[in-house]
């Protein structure tokens, strides 16, 4: 019989035997098939109404743990995938359902948990950064005084409150002259990517950098069209390396260039810009995503802003600015593109709820996202200049070489050892430590030198969201690998 222990509980009674019998069944303790007591006998067991068993039971039924049959009482079900849970021990703290694993198999969800915690590429946005009390405010103040305009569908292009706040942000920060009807949101630049892909032509040949963000190729792939490499230098991406893949559309990122961190100087950006004007039909995509976090000299203008062809698509978005987690992000079509967007594309429904984006439009128009992106660019400053401190002042840093580039939130570290750049990942990522190497973001059928491919030794240091406390540990451990390949 059935005996559970209803003191001190939180929830309603029901509630509570309902939780009680599915977490027996869920790790086993009651087996698929068996039958369940009455619901008078378990009541008059447990001291306890019939009414609430009933309903606790009804619960089960619902969602399907058990089932009942007429005149013979209620059973477990027989189709269930019954989880064998298996008790980690006191002196590991892991809080994840492991199911039917083995050990082997533990140790690697426990691994994964380890190199998140010292994850030194993590691009992720930390949350003591996010402004939770003033999006909190402006959150309650959008649901209660504009509620007939949360229920109404967004237009295409999103509401016209936020396309003007970022219209008006873009002019006062970017130098660009932008009307709101040029401006069309969206849930992420990937989804923004596949708009571009339909409105300017799978049959066109699309051209990327090399190296490039993973996610880029991947995107272009899974939507069939061409796509093709180019190589970079110091400057950026080349120009003939374009010429030389007869692409129709360039995507290029030429603030803080990911993950080489290179600005493209204003001389390369007019050559791109020549390279657009040389034949009709040709297009740039900029992606701008990191341009908020420049700690020296002046922000150089984006293509946009000094194309007057009106060749230039401007891409930029707010995870890295406010949260990883937030998917908004936004593009800006030339004039002549915006009949076009909406003529072809206006069916589509604006992927960002009503609920952010008129938050959004209160938090920019009110001046709290310059603030926000002012503090956060001081506490970034001063993050940088603390994790460059532990590494100069650390046994590696004889072993490595920093390659800044004013790269926005990550920097590149050169390390002095024999390994391969996988080899070295390996040994990393059985100490907890997750890292990714430069080489990883290149082409393979794209590099002529094989030093490239498997032995650059330079890897991405991401340190918006470094634990500084574990900072030192970490790199003694990556010296003492590195050092121990040297002998």
């Amino acid at each position: 019989m059935l005996t559970y222990n209803f003191e001190n509980i939180d929830s309603p009674l029901y509630e509570h035997i309902y939780k009680c019998i599915k977490s027996d069944i869920v790790n086993g303790i009651i087996k698929r098939g068996e039958k369940l007591p009455s619901k008078r006998a378990f009541a008059k067991n447990n001291g306890i109404s019939s009414i609430t068993v009933e309903n606790a039971y009804n619960q089960l039924i619902s969602e399907g743990y058990i089932y009942s049959l007429p005149r013979k009482g209620y059973y477990v079900s027989n189709n269930l995938i019954i989880r064998a849970y298996n008790r980690p021990s006191e002196n590991q703290n892991i809080n994840i359902e492991y199911g039917n694993i083995d050990n082997d198999d533990r140790e690697n969800i426990y691994n994964k948990n380890l190199l998140y915690k010292n994850n030194l590429s993590n691009n992720s946005m930390p949350a003591s950064g996010f402004p939770f009390s003033v999006w909190a405010k402006l959150m309650r103040e959008t649901l209660s005084g504009n509620r007939e305009n949360l229920m109404k569908p967004s237009p295409t292009g999103g509401i016209f409150e936020l396309r003007e706040a970022i219209s008006e942000h873009l002019r006062s920060f970017r130098g660009m002259s932008v009307h709101p009807s040029q401006i069309i949101i969206g849930a992420g630049t990937e989804y923004l990517y596949g708009l571009l892909i339909q409105l300017l032509g799978r049959d066109k040949t699309y051209c990327i950098e090399n190296p490039v963000y993973k996610k880029i190729p991947m995107i272009y792939e899974k939507n069939k069209v061409v796509y093709k490499y180019a190589n970079m230098d110091e400057k950026g991406i080349i120009p003939e390396e374009i010429r030389n893949t007869e692409a129709n559309i360039v995507h290029i990122s030429t603030a803080h260039h990911f993950p080489t961190g290179i600005t493209m100087p204003a001389s390369r950006r007019y050559e791109i810009i020549s390279w657009a004007n040389e034949k009709e039909g040709r297009y740039i995509i900029e992606d701008d995503y990191d341009s908020e976090f420049r700690y020296s000299g002046k922000p150089i203008p984006p293509l946009f802003a000094i194309d007057d062809s009106e060749k230039s698509i401007y891409i930029n978005t707010f995870s890295k600015s406010l949260a990883s987690t937030m998917r908004i992000s936004y593009m800006v079509l030339p004039r002549h593109l915006i009949d076009e967007f909406y003529r072809e594309l206006s069916f589509y429904s604006c992927t960002v709820s009503n609920f952010e984006q008129y938050t959004l439009a209160k938090f920019i128009e009110r001046g709290y996202f310059d603030k926000h992106i002012s503090r956060r660019r001081i506490h970034y400053s001063k993050k940088r200049q603390e994790v460059l401190s532990r590494i100069y002042d650390n046994p590696i840093a004889k072993k490595c070489e920093i390659i800044e580039n004013d790269s926005g939130l990550h920097f590149l570290i050169k390390l002095y050892t024999k390994m391969g750049d996988r080899e070295l990942i390996e040994k990393l990522n059985k100490k907890g430590i997750s890292i990714s190497a430069l080489s990883e973001y290149y082409s393979k059928e794209k590099i002529k030198n094989k030093e490239k491919e498997e032995d650059m030794h330079i890897f991405l240091v991401n340190y918006s969201n470094i634990d500084i406390k574990n900072l030192d540990e970490v790199l003694n451990i990556i010296y003492q690998i590195i050092d121990f390949d040297s002998i």
